[in-house]
């Protein structure tokens, strides 16, 4: 039986004697074996072949049925304890009368044998001075901390260091970087920078520049940044460590992070001068700061600086810019930085592709999307799910559900199956658009497929049903979600209360509200909104008052929808004075509850109603001011009201042109065109003097020079 067929608890049992004193350098990579499980059975043979470690030459070894005679030795080489058997092991019966033993079979290998390597390492390593002449080497410790350190094991670690203290031992900086790393992967980098200041004075290591960036780099994956700079800045000013490349590319990573681009510019600068020359990391650092910081112009001067540097750009380099100038929307430029990649030698991968397609997405470009997306996969990349579900989550936006479908069998004849969201997108857009049956269809396949709904998919789905007047399906829905075991949120439940009030059913909107808040769901102000609506709707000011003082006793800030609900649930009724009481509340509110033309078109119908126009046209001069344009429907009102005066062309006409030059005045050019386009179809028209100043501020070079970029951007990207 070669040696290296012995098991690990074998070998501590078998009592084996070596004629000659065993090498440190033999013990040594013997321990490594021990607490190393990914060593090799030749690295093991290879330390039993050292030359000072030698089987007695009477001593046979046989099947585990021989019995191997062993004569007495003096000076022997004993462990001099048998290891205790734990729960896992199958303890071997030797018979030692006669100075003989026998091999029990090898036992199976599982997972109890790989949670005993640990501890045999730790019986070796307690065991040590009861080896006879055989003294553990510094090699040994600097393994046990590698092992102890891969495992997360800092008790051990400590007790590794406490020993190595005592017995004076030699430390060396490899082993304190691995420490580190263990500190910064257990999410410790308090005692990172706790052992990094007891490295010299505690241990007689020396530090270097090494060490410092081990645990610079685990504050900063740690997120505690401006812990970083202060360490950094600490250590810097109070000892002779000289920071290298790596230590500038983690500081200006820093302070990017904080937002801090022009103190990273001033860092950058002064690599230079402390003999460092920045690398293509450090201009993709500071790139993604400055596309961040929304400088993008001076990263792409920083592109050109680089390469004049002889630092050449590689895709991650692009990938920055490219991610950048797509979230600003300027595609343009995006595409050709692409081209510029190519002649640059430089290959677009599939991140490169991915934020392209994104950004054409976003900027309702489906159909470049998808050129782009077939240009991708004939240079033999592989798009993702999340590429296929941007193109196809474009597509719903823009009311174009069925040709995501198509997107969506494309993606599934390429290999790749969709997610939940990409479905849920897709059911949400068909109903939209009026598609009941093919929403129906994606969702059976979707249940075919194996993909489990959830929580975003089962409230598009009900959603879809209520916009169709299918209620009273729609609760069935919710019932089987329920069972299913998929928590309904507060959108599922808004959702089933709105198809409710939209068929009538104000007692079962009402019902699903009483069942939302006995199922433990926090109401939110859009849940009271959507209640306090129907109630309105439905005629129910009563109840949708006592939702409303219930809301504000939560301590719950109504937001726009319940203002305009209730203000036009009490106009209804003929309470236009609480009504306007209650708008001026609304403009005294946040920014969230501040009115909308929605609002303001409601109480100025309402004033106008009771003959209060005077009042209602110093509340529209008061909506212009706050900064709301009027609409269609606010022109309406007032050309409604004044048919009951004479000349009625003449008093429409003079209140719409005066609007249109009260626009002006305030540079809303946008909201005076409206105006004018209102008119028109009214068959109203403007002064020749208010035409003119609309025509000649909407031919204003910048504006023209706008519309003119716009139409490039259209024909090209």
């Amino acid at each position: 039986m070669p040696f290296n067929t012995f098991t690990t608890k074998q070998f501590i049992s078998s009592n084996l004697i070596p004629c000659k004193s065993v090498s440190n350098f033999t013990i040594y990579h013997f321990f490594s074996a021990l607490s190393n499980p990914s060593h090799t059975d030749h690295e093991i043979e290879a330390a039993s072949s050292d030359s000072s470690f030698e089987v007695a030459p009477n001593l046979k070894l046989a099947s585990p049925e021989t019995e191997i005679k062993m004569p007495p030795f003096d000076n022997s080489f004993n462990f001099s304890s048998k290891p205790k058997l734990g729960s896992c092991e199958t303890e071997t019966k030797m018979r030692t009368s006669d100075n003989s033993f026998k091999f029990a079979p090898k036992p199976k290998l599982g997972s109890c044998e790989t949670e005993m390597e640990i501890p045999i390492s730790d019986k070796l390593f307690k065991e040590a001075p009861k080896l006879g002449s055989f003294k553990m080497g510094d090699s040994t410790f600097y393994s046990l901390v590698e092992k102890y350190a891969s495992s997360g094991d800092f008790r051990s670690l400590e007790m590794v260091f406490d020993r190595m203290k005592r017995e004076k031992r030699v430390f060396i900086e490899k082993s304190f970087i691995l420490v580190f790393r263990a500190y910064g992967k257990a999410r410790f980098p308090e005692k990172a920078v706790e052992l990094f200041d007891r490295m010299v004075d505690e241990f007689q290591c020396k530090r270097t520049v090494k060490s410092f960036n081990s645990v610079l780099n685990v504050i900063v994956q740690a997120g505690l940044y401006r812990r970083a700079l202060d360490f950094y800045a600490r250590v810097v000013n109070n000892s002779n460590i000289m920071p290298n490349g790596l230590s500038f590319n983690l500081v200006i990573k820093t302070m990017c992070k904080l937002r801090m681009v022009d103190r990273a510019l001033e860092v950058f600068r002064e690599m230079t001068s402390r003999k460092c020359e920045p690398d293509v990391y450090t201009y993709c650092i500071l790139m993604d700061g400055l596309c961040k910081d929304d400088r993008i112009d001076e990263a792409v001067i920083l592109l050109d600086e680089m390469q004049i540097e002889g630092c050449f750009p590689v895709p991650v380099t692009f990938n920055v810019l490219i991610n950048g100038l797509c979230k600003k929307g300027d595609l343009a430029r995006a595409a050709k930085l692409l081209d510029n990649m190519f002649l640059k030698g430089c290959v677009p991968n599939e991140v490169t592709y991915n934020t392209l397609i994104h950004g054409l997405c976003l900027k309702g470009k489906l159909e470049k999307a998808v050129s782009l997306l077939d240009r991708m996969v004939s240079n033999k990349y592989v798009p993702t799910d999340v590429t296929y579900g941007t193109i196809i989550n474009g597509f719903v936006k823009q009311g174009r559900a069925s040709e995501g479908v198509q997107i969506l069998l494309a993606m599934q004849e390429k290999g790749h199956l969709a997610n939940e969201y990409v479905y849920s997108a897709l059911v949400s857009g068909l109903f939209k658009e009026g598609k009941p049956e093919e929403a129906l269809k994606i969702w059976t396949e979707m249940i075919e497929k194996g993909v489990k709904p959830n929580t975003v998919v089962y409230s598009a789905f009900i959603d879809g049903l209520c916009q169709e007047g299918r209620s009273d399906e729609a609760k069935e829905i919710l019932s089987e979600m329920i069972k299913m075991g998929c928590t309904p949120n507060a959108y599922t439940y808004c959702s089933l209360m709105k198809g409710y009030f939209k068929t009538g059913d104000s007692n079962k909107a009402i019902f699903v509200w009483k069942e939302m808040a006995t199922s433990g769901i926090t109401c939110n102000e859009i849940c009271y909104s959507v209640l306090i609506h129907g109630l309105c709707q439905d005629g129910k000011l009563k109840e949708a008052m006592m939702m409303w003082k219930q809301m504000l006793g939560k301590g719950l800030v109504p937001d726009a929808v319940a203002y305009s609900s209730m203000i036009h649930g009490l106009c209804n009724v003929g309470s236009v004075d609480q009504g306007l009481r209650l708008f001026n509340e609304m403009l005294c509110r946040g920014s969230d509850s501040q009115p909308d033309v929605i609002a303001y078109n409601i109480i100025l119908n309402a004033l106008c109603k009771v003959d209060r126009v005077s009042l209602a046209i110093d509340l529209l001069n008061s909506m212009l001011d706050q900064g709301c344009d009027p609409d269609a429907v606010t022109c309406n009102i007032f050309l409604k009201t004044l048919k009951e005066k004479e000349n009625v062309s003449r008093d429409g006409e003079d209140f719409l042109d005066k609007l249109v030059l009260q626009l002006y005045r305030r540079q809303r050019i946008v909201g005076a065109s409206r105006i004018i386009e209102v008119m028109l179809q009214k068959f109203v028209y403007p002064k020749s003097s208010t035409w003119e100043m609309i025509i000649r501020e909407l031919c204003k070079p910048k504006k023209v020079q706008g519309a003119i970029n716009k139409c490039w951007s259209d024909l090209f990207i």
